[in-house]
């Protein structure tokens, strides 16, 4: 669903009150885990956890005018999704992620390379989104992201 958002505070208020208190909680949970480097603003159409120009002024290769997305979390019509980059960039954390995920929700596991899709919200595993948080900081994603972008030498 899209929303037109000045805010983080902007965007949640616009949600209907039952995803407010879901997309509130992963939120709160994203800021208080997620290393420093990364700033949290609208990001197309979305919540975004970026890396800011003031730390990667290279900026996002496909519009070097935007900051280098990472995390971006959404209320979608028939689920919430949380989109994490590095869980597509990087194999080892996608296969700890997926290792992890049955550890702490009985539900089976709906992602596709970068969405985590949750249609049950009284089944969001917060404290696994928090350790997943925790996983890559700024630098590591930089590097991940030059290293899967940057064209090969012929």
């Amino acid at each position: 669903m899209n929303y037109k958002a000045d805010s983080p505070q902007d965007y949640i208020a616009q949600l209907p009150p039952e995803r407010q208190e879901v997309i509130s909680l992963l939120r709160n949970t994203i800021l208080k885990n997620i290393p420093k480097g990364f700033e949290e603003q609208i990001s197309y159409g979305m919540l975004g956890y970026v890396v800011p120009h003031s730390v990667y002024p290279n900026g996002y290769h496909c519009d070097p005018k935007l900051p280098l997305p990472f995390i971006n979390l959404a209320s979608q019509k028939n689920f919430v999704a949380l989109y994490h980059s590095g869980i597509y960039a990087d194999s080892k954390l996608n296969n700890w992620f997926v290792a992890e995920y049955p550890k702490h929700c009985k539900r089976k596991l709906d992602m596709g390379k970068s969405c985590i899709r949750f249609k049950y919200m009284n089944d969001i595993p917060y404290e696994l989104i928090a350790k997943l948080c925790q996983k890559m900081t700024a630098q590591d994603w930089i590097a991940s992201y030059e290293r899967n972008t940057r064209p090969s030498n012929k």
